[in-house]
């Protein structure tokens, strides 16, 4: 009886998705060709240009097809493209990647809208969906695949996202749409539970230079769920026989609080045993309810009929999961920005100002960790485990037995989950801003940007270019961070109590020109970019494009490509877990890089202790006079800024008299200097022949957590195939496949970042838009091989991926309605794309578009 309300609303229940008359005519028999030939990108070169002539990799979804889609939205439907990884970090937060080493923060992959960035300032990547344009107002989008800094610098190593909006001038018009859904569906975590969506774009025109748009979506539902109990500690014990459930210091994926910072060695019975306090998983310690509204508004003026100046307002409110590092619940999360755009054939140039506010939101670990010390402290909790231990053992109960007798002692009057007094401990630590005491997230920060590009070759050159047919175009930038320093998150080392300003400046210049009758063209583009801590980075692109027939297209491409250290990566201050978190520039680590030891040598020197204490016998200083080589110092330092070169080959054209049509491309990329986290301590002691004896007791050294790059040349490749053709009338199957290898590393110093990528992703679907009186419909196919991910909150494997998503649709012309009843994940088979990821199961939908 439970699902029957749910699945009712589901089936009767309003849902949009915009869509187009056109869309219930005949297509013509040879549309693919003629669409393709007719599709025309802008980010591949920052100029309007056919997409078989692109100089590189780029993918494109219009309107159309994200209607005819078997997802629910473009955000979904970019998974679908070629080469593009997806990380599903919340319902309401998808990070992408493409061509390797994934991240749920991915500050290698640049989300622009309208050329507009619009990352959360403080992180340097986007909140998924925050300033992201509704569904109802998307033109198209482009995937450039693998670097593009050398245009654009914004970090953009490892690929970036264009969402292009509908101008009020060529799309007015009213727009509503709901979308009602259900997931969680034989969860046995929680029940079914209602997904809703409702949006509104509003168009005008106020005569020929006048124009203005406003779009609103509210969005509300219930999270997916990360509950993997996996140890990742598994043999903490392992000297004493103590493994699986017996472990007494297991650290669970999604629970915290049972952390390397929540364990000590406790010497029991003469034996050292590892031991972590007990916890909570995560659904114990945080809010699951989603709701997030977002909107914008336009106003465009036409000052003459080719020079627009256009006014943009984005803002959005959220409250849902979120991950980086950690698991966050983002509360009252608030996020908007201005703009500023001039536009005309050869002159573009745009300002705009960001701002983010982190509102009530928390960190999910420390929130769990901090309500477990609020009622018992470390020392008196590890103090009454052990007093209990004893008592038991010497009562004659066998070892598993008392240790989980002493747990339970110990965790007398330890607050439970969704009670009175557990709720009024998370409102306390919410507002306590340091994580080794709350859980408070509470970042204020800022950023502007100012931008430009000219064509001379359209106005002072035109001469010029008419003769030669040469194509100049130059460009500038400047961003500027701005954070309030919270004391916590971030500080201003330079001058305490004021804001912390990061900038950074560059410039282009891109030329390109075609040669015998068009059939080669050409393209040379170089950049330079000041950070204020480095020197000027330079990376350029040279690339050709060799069309030997309007169907056929080869091309090739090689480009290097930087970024410089995000704002986090630079100044981070936090203190997380007993562990400080630094930032890796001079001013914020100085004298720890000198000082510290690596964490890894520390924890191999601790087992070796206690191996040494209860299998041979040995007192505890001797095991630590036996094993102290085993200690390394830190051997890392400062950050400097991350490269990458890169080759590309590819070929885009039609096949079977234009039916077939066939983009293929393969890379291959060399990173340097990749920017990444070393866990070093430094001993809490002054006496230099007793650092041993500090490393070897956990209290008694101080932790940290330092932005630093790996040593490593890191080598991978990689190829992609996709192909699309027509049938007959509107018959359309589509496929493609990706392959992303990590080739080799030069040395292999274990920081480099992890790959985090799976070797193989497959795509297959087959549709009609128009298959009868209006009805259409679409399924595709997913298939992800298994792969290894590597984080510092959790590694392990990610298990293969087979989804099968499908949609069918109907367009009642006389009441301008168009009903989309769709899956995603059709079969409800749960599959994570990350380990500490949530569990994502099958969403069921309508969709419902009046326009």
């Amino acid at each position: 009886m439970k699902l029957i309300l749910p699945i009712l609303l589901l089936l009767t229940g309003p849902a949009i998705q915009a869509a187009t008359l056109q869309d219930s005519t005949r297509t013509p028999k040879d549309s693919l060709r003629r669409i393709q030939l007719n599709e025309v990108v802008v980010s591949a070169s920052r100029v309007p240009e056919s997409i078989l002539k692109s100089p590189v990799s780029i993918e494109r979804l219009d309107a159309r097809q994200i209607r005819q889609s078997a997802q629910p939205s473009y955000f979904d439907a970019i998974e679908n493209l070629k080469g593009v990884q997806l990380l599903t970090s919340s319902l309401g937060f998808k990070v992408y990647n493409t061509r390797g080493f994934a991240n749920p923060t991915n500050v290698r992959f640049v989300q622009l809208v309208d050329g507009r960035d619009n990352q959360a300032p403080h992180i340097g990547a986007p909140i998924a969906s925050a300033l992201a344009p509704a569904d109802l107002d998307i033109e198209r989008l482009e995937v450039l695949p693998g670097a593009a800094s050398a245009l654009y610098g914004l970090n953009a190593l490892n690929g970036l996202v264009n969402l292009i909006t509908k101008s009020p001038f060529d799309s007015p018009g009213l727009s509503i749409s709901q979308k009602t859904g259900v997931n969680h569906l034989n969860d046995p975590a929680t029940g079914a539970r209602l997904f809703s969506e409702s949006s509104l774009r509003y168009a005008h025109r106020l005569g020929d230079k006048l124009a203005f748009k406003v779009n609103l979506v509210y969005q509300t539902g219930y999270d997916w769920i990360a509950h993997d109990p996996t140890d990742l500690n598994p043999s903490a014990n392992a000297s004493l026989g103590l493994l699986g459930s017996d472990n007494p210091g297991r650290d669970r994926v999604n629970a915290y609080g049972d952390e390397s910072a929540n364990r000590r060695t406790l010497t029991l019975g003469g034996k050292r045993y590892v031991v972590a306090r007990t916890g909570y998983f995560e659904g114990e310690a945080t809010d699951y309810r989603l709701r997030n509204l977002r909107g914008d508004l336009a106003l465009h003026y036409r000052i003459r009929p080719n020079l627009e100046v256009i006014y943009r307002y984005q803002g959005a409110t959220l409250n849902n999961v979120y991950q980086r590092t950690n698991r966050f619940r983002l509360e009252d999360y608030r996020l908007d920005q201005h703009s500023l755009t001039l536009l005309s054939p050869s002159l573009q140039i745009r300002a705009y100002r960001t701002r983010e506010n982190t509102g009530r939101s928390y960190n999910i670990r420390s929130m769990a960790e901090n309500v477990d010390r609020s009622f018992k402290s470390d020392d008196q909790w590890f103090a009454d485990f052990g007093q209990q231990f004893n008592a038991g053992t010497a009562a004659g109960m066998a070892v598993p037995l008392a240790l989980e007798a002493a747990r339970s002692a110990a965790d007398q009057g330890r607050p439970q989950p969704h009670t009175p007094a557990f709720d009024a401990e998370v409102e306390r630590l919410r507002a306590i801003n340091n994580w080794d005491q709350g859980a408070a997230l509470q970042v204020k920060s800022w950023l502007y940007h100012l931008e430009g590009q000219y064509e001379p070759t359209k106005t002072l050159w035109k001469a010029l270019a008419d003769r030669t047919q040469l194509q100049v175009l130059a460009g500038f930038d400047y961003r500027q961070y701005v954070v309030y320093p919270d004391g916590n998150y971030f500080i201003n080392p330079e001058a305490p109590g004021t804001n912390l300003i990061y900038t950074k400046g560059g410039g282009f210049v891109q030329a390109s020109r075609p040669f015998f009758n068009e059939k080669l063209k050409l393209t040379g583009s170089l950049r330079i970019d000041k950070n204020r801590y480095f020197n000027p980075q330079t990376n350029g692109r040279i690339a050709a494009v060799f069309s030997p027939g309007q169907a056929h297209h080869l091309r090739m491409a090689y480009q290097n490509g930087y970024r410089f250290p995000s704002l986090f990566e630079a100044f981070s201050n936090v203190n997380s877990g007993g562990v400080k978190r630094v930032g890796g520039l001079p001013i914020m680590s100085r004298g720890i890089f000198e000082q510290s030891y690596f964490r890894t040598s520390i924890e191999a020197f601790q087992t070796a202790i206690n191996t040494d204490v209860n299998v041979n016998k040995l007192t505890t200083p001797q095991a630590i006079e036996k094993n102290k080589g085993l200690l390394k110092p830190n051997t890392y330092t400062y950050l400097k800024p991350e490269r990458v070169n890169s080759l590309e080959l590819g070929y885009k054209g039609f096949l079977l008299g234009g039916k077939l049509y066939v983009d293929a491309d393969g890379y291959y990329n060399i990173y340097r200097n990749f920017m990444a986290q070393v866990e070093a301590n430094i001993p809490a002691g002054t006496r230099p022949d007793s650092l041993a004896y500090y490393l070897a007791d956990r209290t008694r050294q101080n932790r940290y957590r330092l932005w630093t790059n790996s040593k490593t040349t890191v080598y991978n490749y990689g190829a992609s195939l996709g192909l699309r053709y027509v049938f007959s009338q509107n018959w359309i199957a589509s496929g493609n496949a990706s392959l992303a290898q990590l080739s080799r590393k030069e040395s292999g110093d274990g920081l480099e970042e992890a790959f985090n990528t799976p070797k193989w992703i497959t795509n297959l679907s087959v549709s009609n838009a128009s298959l009868w009186h209006g009805l259409g419909f679409s399924v595709a196919y997913k298939h992800q091989s298994s792969f290894l991910w590597q984080s510092s909150l959790a590694t392990g494997m990610v298990p293969a991926i087979h989804t099968v998503d499908a949609q069918m649709s109907y367009r009642i012309q006389r009441l301008r309605l168009d009903l989309k009843l769709g899956a995603k994940n059709l079969s409800n088979h749960p599959y994570t794309t990350f380990v500490a990821g949530p569990s994502v199961g099958g969403f069921y939908y309508t969709t419902l578009t009046w326009h």
